[in-house]
């Protein structure tokens, strides 16, 4: 039973106007909980007479050598929380690397660094992270968490500087709307703790490595830019992608200060890398709420992907033909290309696109699993209400979507969804309903 007491959408009952919105909202709800990343390690992760087991696969901890923690990402504070819980006085050492601050555990020291872009804070704690791993033996092990927001945080440019170049590479591919493929093909050749590097500061030790998907397809390369994953791709590729976007000529270095990956198969041989949640997990929970409910519904796309503005038009086209008592459910990462001066996130430009194709009882809601849609806002709502509201107070979307400014759309009608930071991230789900 979902209440509105114990929500985690702050605006749930400011929301809740319709019986399709309370519907939309109650999903998220229970969306939300199944992907808990507290829940996500206790579930996958147990301890027995020295050994681990994930998924019930077993991993003998040597009574001679050492367990290191180290985890990464927004999920880290939460599933820190839960690891400690269950393997205790087990743990010799540890790392969490998170974007929030003020945090303490009793055997892993806590580090925070900035998000969505790099500091030199996160450049701090990766290289202390390098230092937890290092002179290893092959009677230690190490227990990695990995989740999305860990491609920024491991920033450390190979001159161990600050994160500026990077920094000004990640806003001119985000302005351009590279896919997050593209942008994490980059970032691996940025940093010497991304694109296999943990794993390779890790070696010889196990090394077991708990992955929370935020990436479309679930391609364990690309989340967290792969840290402990040997990488596929090149310099070449990044240049390619460098010059796709015309990004090559602005970094005032030669290669934009791109490394290589490491390749050596040796430091892979003894790592075992596993997804323990991601958004298909969510979304069939969210299918199934549905289903309780009297609605017939269908995951649509487990990778949805594209210009955002086209992707919310395309999918209240889907939801407009549907059947009565239908809800359709998307799960990926779209990208925006900026053309104006708003703000925004994808999601809300995604909400806001698909605005105009929506007829009574229909309705599209599109969100951030980890709350923050490139802002502080975790989504938005579209529907004949917020149309309603949009014409009382002349607000053309149109104008609203070319200066890519939805944020302040949705502001001015209220349908923003507020949830601030949450402890999960399992990348954007798209909720659309044909209530009647």
């Amino acid at each position: 039973m979902i209440s509105q007491k114990g929500s985690r959408i702050k605006n749930f009952k400011e929301l809740n106007i319709n019986p399709e919105r309370n519907l939309a909202l109650k999903i998220i709800e229970l969306g939300l909980q199944s992907i808990d990343s507290y829940k996500v390690i206790e579930k996958c992760l147990k301890l027995k007479d020295h050994t681990i087991f994930v998924f019930g696969k077993p991993f003998i901890i040597s009574s001679k050598g050492k367990l290191v923690v180290v985890a990464v990402g927004k999920c880290a504070i939460d599933a820190t929380k839960a690891v400690e819980k269950i393997l205790g006085n087990v743990i010799t050492r540890g790392i969490t690397l998170d974007v929030r601050p003020n945090e303490t555990f009793k055997y892993i020291k806590y580090m925070a660094g900035s998000h969505p872009m790099p500091s030199l804070a996160n450049v701090i704690a990766t290289k202390e992270i390098i230092e937890t791993l290092d002179k290893l033996s092959p009677e230690d092990t190490v227990l990695f968490i990995i989740s999305g927001g860990g491609s920024t945080l491991l920033c450390l440019p190979q001159s161990g500087a600050d994160c500026a170049i990077e920094k000004r590479l990640d806003e001119e591919l985000f302005r351009a709307g590279a896919s997050i493929q593209e942008i994490n093909t980059i970032r691996k050749h940025m940093s010497l703790a991304r694109g296999g590097n943990l794993a390779k500061y890790a070696y010889p030790a196990q090394v077991i490595s708990l992955i929370f998907s935020d990436v479309p397809g679930n391609d364990i390369g690309f989340i967290a830019s792969g840290p402990t994953v040997k990488d596929t791709t090149t310099i070449a590729d990044a240049n390619a992608i460098l010059s796709k976007y015309n990004i090559l000529q602005k970094c005032n270095i030669d290669n934009c200060g791109l490394i290589e990956t490491p390749k050596e198969e040796k430091y892979f041989s003894r790592v075992y890398n596993t997804i323990v949640v991601s958004n298909e997990h969510m979304l069939k929970e969210m299918a199934n709420f549905a289903e309780k409910t009297g609605f017939a519904s269908k995951i649509c796309n487990t990778s949805l992907t594209g210009e955002a503005r086209d992707v919310g038009k395309h999918i209240a086209r889907e939801i407009s033909e549907s059947p009565l008592k239908s809800v359709l459910l998307y799960g990926g990462e779209t990208t925006v290309t900026i053309r104006g001066k708003g703000h925004g996130g994808r999601n809300q430009e995604l909400a806001l696109g698909a605005l105009e194709g929506l007829k009574d009882g229909k309705l599209v809601l599109s969100f951030a699993s980890d709350g923050r849609d490139n802002g502080s806002y975790a989504g938005a709502i579209a529907d004949s209400e917020t149309r309603k509201k949009a014409q009382a107070k002349n607000l053309i979307p149109k104008e609203f979507l070319e200066n890519n400014d939805s944020s302040s759309f949705f502001e001015l009608t209220g349908d923003y969804i507020s949830t601030g930071a949450i402890d999960s991230n399992v990348a954007d789900l798209t909720i659309a309903i044909n209530n009647f």
